[in-house]
């Protein structure tokens, strides 16, 4: 991975060397090796560059062999190889990078379809006077933009764009869409001004600094009498083929590959395919445990390396990691942690950088083969239609016992008024109606438009909404930003497109079968693996923080959420804020997603207030 940044200036001028340079030193942990620049006629590049491939060349920003064209590219093209040898030009590396200007030589920005892989880039073409920005279909590497009445200006990390903000403030409208996803689905962010180009997204940028959006992939639709055609037996074949592919191409690299592995079917299925495609060197694989026998997969993870035949490397996270990285983690995720799984994410990365340069990871699966407990009820959620009295389902909730969780869950889901906030509801931390009181005003945002395309059945919605939503602005986001603060590129063999398509092309009768999720992928990993490991029951990359929200963690919670000084107090419903911190250290509730929900928020605010006040201010 690397980083990318560029100003656009509004009305002529030279962009000023020092503005770059202040811009790629935020972007250094994405590209500790090498850092570029180039700048011409009111436009300005900076390339900050991990060596993966073509180690010794391929330096950025990259010229075209008329010097009219330059690219800045954070990623891996792995079909780069294929692309070198079907599109003629006059290469001059052995690298990936090169391949973005032969194309756009030969068919502009339309070059853009014939690339496999995760990218996000820029292309500026001083013939036209047009700079083209790309981000991947499954949005796995991002790329944020800022705009006012001087400047246009990009970059891999909003942290970088602060140096061209006149002002930095949180955008209040995005606290609802925080509360209900636990991140800010594109295009928008929590830092009022940037926004996030949106995966399978072109933006091009005319020779007036007019700019314009628009869609270059999305998952196709598949007729049902298409999806009919389909046997078990012939979809397990073709997701085993397709899977093994996408394995096989995330290897392609110039430096030693890794795996995560937690000891869960998904990750466990990658380390299997990636040993036998690796051409028999030793393989590293590298996971996290808690100290909690409730989801400690440790035992698992070390059971599949002995299996392979890898090399196993364990960390262990503590409470303290927590209270030691929120903050710093913040800052590299240009917002709150999403999950409580990114810090171990964090530890298992910086223990996987001592040993390799890219690892695999299993991000994608649930979304695509429907792996959570929750589709199983994606027929419930769309025909329980509007109930009488959302009151008296509130208050059922609010009764039942704290060990009741899915119970809860599922009440608070059909306590919502709309089709649209029930989907939104199984992994909301807040209700639509909590989120109103929280923020003290109405939301003014509908759901994102993926909770409204209709795909077919009701399944098919949910999981169409979850890989456009939840996928990119979560759990992708997440792999990213915590691997690169490791300065370690991490690669999702699920998330390429071509098996994303296929997922989608597959009847969901081969992804459900009656309590069982995720089917056809288990079918695959028999092949790989012994039953017991396929067949056991999902835990996921759980932290136990029930347990800590009581014990270690209790006062740094009740500290930075009710404290004179906390963003919580001064800007949300306080009452609320405390009440469920007092309930679920009471054990009358369990509420530590929703604490960690504020925590994180707390600990992001203040990170960018200690970082940039002195300079900036946040407001």
């Amino acid at each position: 991975m690397c980083g990318i940044a560029g100003i656009r200036l509004r009305g002529g001028g030279e962009v000023d060397r020092g503005t770059l340079e202040l811009m790629a030193a935020q972007l250094r942990h994405r590209g500790p090796d090498e850092v570029g620049f180039w700048n011409d006629h009111g436009v300005g590049l900076a390339h900050t560059r991990l060596s993966i491939i073509d180690l010794n060349g391929s330096h950025q920003p990259m010229a075209d062999a008329r010097g009219r064209r330059h690219v800045v590219f954070n990623g891996e093209i792995l079909n780069y190889r294929e692309i070198r040898k079907d599109v003629a030009y006059p290469y001059r590396t052995d690298g990936d990078t090169e391949v973005l200007l032969a194309l756009f030589e030969k068919f502009g920005p339309d070059g853009v379809h014939r690339l496999r892989g995760q990218f996000a880039y820029a292309l500026h073409d001083s013939d036209t006077g047009e700079t083209h920005l790309f981000r991947d279909r499954l949005g796995i590497l991002p790329l944020y933009y800022y705009s006012d009445s001087q400047v246009f200006a990009f970059a891999s990390e909003i942290k970088a764009l602060y140096s061209v903000m006149r002002n930095v403030a949180v955008d209040t409208d995005s606290l609802h869409d925080y509360f209900a996803h636990r991140g800010v689905p594109a295009p928008f962010t929590l830092i009022r001004g940037v926004r996030k180009l949106p995966q399978g997204h072109h933006l091009v940028i005319d020779a007036d600094c007019r700019y314009r959006i628009s869609p270059y992939w999305s998952i196709p639709r598949v007729a049902r009498s298409a999806r009919r055609t389909w046997t078990a037996a012939s979809a397990t074949d073709a997701v085993d083929t397709a899977l093994r592919a996408s394995v096989r191409d995330c290897l392609v690299a110039d430096v030693p590959v890794g795996v995560y592995l937690s000891g869960g079917v998904d990750s466990s299925v990658l380390t299997a395919m990636a040993a036998r495609e690796g051409g028999g060197g030793q393989l590293h694989t590298f996971g996290a445990v808690f100290g909690d026998s409730r989801f400690d997969e440790g035992l698992w993870a070390r059971r599949v390396s002995d299996l392979v035949g890898t090399q196993h490397h364990e960390v262990h996270v503590t409470p303290a990691d927590f209270a030691d990285n929120l903050g710093r983690l913040s800052w590299y995720r240009d917002g709150p942690l999403s999950e409580p799984a990114d810090v171990a994410v964090f530890k298992v990365a910086e223990l996987a950088h001592q040993y390799v340069k890219v690892a695999l990871s299993g991000e994608g699966s649930d979304e695509i083969f429907a792996g959570y407990p929750k589709y199983l009820f994606a027929g419930a959620t769309r025909w329980v239609g509007s109930v009488p009295s959302q009151r008296i389902l509130h208050s059922i909730e609010r009764a039942l016992p704290a060990n009741q969780v899915r119970i809860r869950t599922a009440t608070r889901v059909i306590a919502e008024s709309s089709y649209q906030e029930r989907l939104r509801a199984w992994f909301a931390p807040f209700t639509a109606q909590e989120r109103d009181r929280l923020v003290g005003r109405r939301r003014v945002r509908p759901a994102p438009a993926a909770f409204l395309d209709s795909r077919g059945d009701s399944l098919d919605t949910m999981l169409f909404a979850d890989t456009v939503v939840l996928l990119p602005d979560n759990l992708l986001e997440r792999g990213d930003r915590m691997s690169m603060a490791a300065s370690l590129e991490v690669r999702p063999p699920f998330a390429d497109h071509r098996l994303v398509e296929l997922a989608f092309a597959l009847p969901n009768s081969v992804k459900i079968r009656g309590q069982t999720t995720k089917w056809v992928l288990k079918e695959v990993a028999r092949r790989y693996l012994p039953s017991g490991i396929v067949d056991r029951p999902k835990v996921g990359f759980r932290v136990p923080l029930d347990q800590w929200f009581r014990n270690d963690l209790r006062s740094v919670a009740f500290d930075m959420l009710t404290s004179t000084s906390s963003y919580a107090r001064n800007n949300l419903d306080s009452t609320l804020v405390t009440r469920i911190l007092t309930d679920h250290v009471s054990g009358r509730r369990e509420e530590e997603w929703r604490i960690w929900t504020l925590l994180s928020l707390e600990f992001w605010y203040q990170e960018l207030v200690a970082r940039l006040g002195g300079a900036q201010g946040v407001s």
